[in-house]
């Protein structure tokens, strides 16, 4: 019984060698830019992207991109925009202005903490304050949009300063 499971053994290990050469296969064949619109292609973006090669995808998506950040983070009852943010908003602004036909829908988030009416408002704030940015540095007011959410779609369910921080947002959706 013994002998008769060691000559499975290297079927086996053989089996296993050729699925481990068709995965290194399939990424060399990506990485040689072979993109025409299928899922290897979008998969060979992305291992390009992280092995240092060019990106093919768009520049909403390119993980390197400031402009795939779409988040800006707001402190406890402000709609003012952090420092930290301006590059990331100014990248927002360059791709809106290069991309005319490019729409954007700023979505204002608050924490769960005041009242709705009073979280509906802050988020409409946050949401205008980063089209004011936008506009400022020259986009179209025809390209931005704005709602506000308030509490209604937290992020982070949690009752805690972590979980209300990552609620306090404005965020981008391109469409």
């Amino acid at each position: 019984m013994k002998t008769r499971l060691l000559k499975f053994v290297p079927l086996f290990l053989l089996t296993l060698l050729l699925a481990g050469c068709g995965t290194t296969s399939t990424k060399t064949t990506s990485n040689a830019g072979n993109n025409a619109g299928t899922e290897t292609g979008s998969s060979a973006q992305s291992s390009a992207a992280r092995e240092g090669g060019s990106w093919n995808g768009s520049p909403l998506d390119d993980p390197d991109s400031p402009l795939h950040e779409k988040v800006i983070h707001f402190d406890y009852d402000s709609s003012e925009i952090r420092p930290q943010y301006l590059p990331i908003l100014r990248a927002h602004a360059d791709y809106l202005i290069n991309t005319p036909s490019a729409r954007v829908l700023i979505e204002g988030h608050c924490d769960e903490r005041g009242s709705r009416e009073y979280n509906i408002a802050l988020g409409e704030r946050r949401a205008n304050a980063v089209k004011r940015f936008l506009e400022a540095e020259g986009v179209s007011p025809l390209q931005i949009d704005t709602v506000s959410y308030g509490e209604e779609r937290p992020v982070d369910p949690g009752h805690n300063e972590l979980a209300w921080a990552k609620n306090r947002r404005a965020v981008l959706v391109y469409q």
